[in-house]
């Protein structure tokens, strides 16, 4: 906590000066973490019934061991376990991606690394053929679960193609209403309408809580397969990268400058970086002030220890298998984290 209460005191105050009289008004505030990681094809050991997870079997093709299963969790928490390091407690909320069910994400809390933060898993399985979905973590002493819900993923050109639904939970984060959808998109093996109809799909999921929920906000994350500029986050989701004119229930994509200006992404390709793990919000969080939950700042978080550091894919993501090898990494995209504020 003292390290909490120096980091408040020092860095988040904001002061209001009148010249004239030379008064100083400072200003102290609450800060909360939320995070989303692509986990990287975390299966267990066992087949589950109707999923294509026949390659993380003990006999399948990666040799899939309870001993590099439990690698994995260790690795993957140890990661969990630095988000949002300028907070004690580390993310309130943590969007993931690519799990094969409720038990590995059961399984990933009790790891000791992040077991004393009491995380509790949310997951609800849907049609993918890999039989990989999103998940969330949340710290229930900072977020009060009130609904969670799976809204599935339609295709209106081919709506026989099934895939990754998106994963939507309500609820309270410092006591105001929250809601968090976390996405996986389809990879970009597939036609670019295809992340349009998922972005479109989502747009309208927020629409709908917005329309429900006047005062809630919403918070879009996930591996969206696309980088702040293409056309599912500009024409499908609708997001704007420039504060100026952000109307309430408009998105926020605070990415767009990380990617472009500062160039840095989340998963490297061809010697190129790409950007698609990306947390959006809606713009009553961008416009709250500071009396209410507002935003504050966005992260990559990455760290010497989580690349690759030698070899062909030198500082890219070190990821758990690579041509067949077993590198005992973490995953093969950097997590994203962004600080929320709140007045005290």
């Amino acid at each position: 906590m003292k390290r909490l209460f120096t980091f408040l005191c020092l860095t988040m105050v904001m002061t209001s000066c009148s010249w004239a009289k030379q008064n100083k008004q400072e200003k102290e505030y609450n800060l909360y973490g939320i995070a989303f990681y692509n986990l990287e094809n975390l299966f267990d050991t066992k087949h589950d019934a109707g999923k294509n997870d026949y390659e993380f079997l003990p006999d399948g093709g990666y040799h899939w061991t309870k001993e590099k299963y439990q690698a994995k969790l260790e690795n993957l928490a140890r990661v969990i376990s630095q988000l949002c390091d300028k907070l004690p407690m580390g993310p309130a909320i943590i969007g993931t991606a690519e799990c094969e069910n409720i038990g590995v994400l059961e399984d990933l809390v009790k790891q000791e690394a992040i077991a004393k933060r009491g995380y509790k898993p949310v997951l609800i399985e849907g049609p993918d053929r890999r039989g990989i979905d999103c998940g969330v973590l949340y710290n229930p002493k900072l977020f009060k679960l009130e609904s969670q819900t799976l809204v599935p993923y339609v295709d209106p050109e081919n709506p026989d193609f099934k895939t990754r639904g998106f994963l939507v939970v309500g609820g309270k984060l410092a006591g105001e209403k929250l809601h968090v959808i976390v996405c996986h998109w389809p990879s970009r093996a597939s036609e670019d309408r295809c992340r349009v109809a998922a972005a479109k799909g989502v747009k309208a999921v927020k629409d709908s809580i917005l329309q429900t929920f006047p005062n809630s906000k919403v918070i879009i994350m996930g591996d969206l397969n696309d980088d702040p500029k293409n056309n599912s986050m500009v024409k499908g989701l609708k997001c704007k990268h420039d504060r100026k004119g952000l109307k309430d229930n408009d998105l926020y994509n605070p990415w767009w400058d990380m990617l472009y200006n500062v160039g840095q992404g989340t998963l490297l390709y061809k010697g190129e970086w790409n950007l698609f793990d990306q947390i959006v919000m809606t713009g009553n969080i961008v416009n709250a002030g500071g009396k209410h939950l507002t935003y504050y700042k966005c992260e990559i978080f990455i760290r010497p220890w989580l690349m690759q550091e030698e070899g062909k894919y030198k500082g890219s993501p070190k990821r758990t298998h690579a041509g067949g090898t077993w590198l005992n990494g973490y995953s093969d995209h950097f997590p994203t984290q962004i600080y929320l504020m709140k007045e005290k």
